[in-house]
């Protein structure tokens, strides 16, 4: 199995009801994720969250820590994903689609019902309320001597 990371970023609207969601086209039906996707070779978390957001959403984003980690096993496609999950806000920009061949719509989904779709964890009452996060820290590039 390959392994994939993966970023995605929680968006919570002004009033903290309504999660911002993409609806991606599949190969055999369409389904809402949190904006977010694959990280490039070289490239940080961090600098992937906010990349992805950019190009599936139109918006500028800043990553407040890491929310959640969680991973999957996609037998079809022989992947090991991990999901990295950062808490953001928007600082600027418009919804737009970039590239409508993969997304068919960007919108406000009410926290409930986005969070069956996100897979954000519901257990913990402070991680439904975002009041717990865990800092995000690049260590850069480590060079151990002998």
């Amino acid at each position: 199995m390959k392994r994939v990371d993966v970023a995605y970023v929680l968006l919570y609207d002004s009033d903290q009801e309504n999660i911002l969601m993409v609806k991606n086209k599949g190969s055999h039906s369409s389904y809402y994720t949190l904006p977010g996707g694959a990280v490039e070779k070289g490239e940080t978390l961090e600098d992937a969250a906010i990349r992805e957001v950019k190009e599936e959403t139109g918006l500028d984003v800043k990553l407040d820590g890491v929310f959640a980690i969680s991973e999957a096993f996609f037998e079809e496609r022989g992947h090991h994903a991990i999901f990295f999950t950062f808490k953001g806000r928007i600082i600027d920009g418009e919804i737009n689609i970039l590239f409508p061949d993969e997304i068919e719509e960007v919108t406000w989904i009410n926290a409930k019902t986005a969070k069956k779709y996100a897979y954000i964890p519901t257990a913990e009452k402070n991680l439904i309320n975002g009041e717990s996060i865990i800092p995000y820290i690049l260590r850069g590039k480590v060079v151990h001597n002998r």
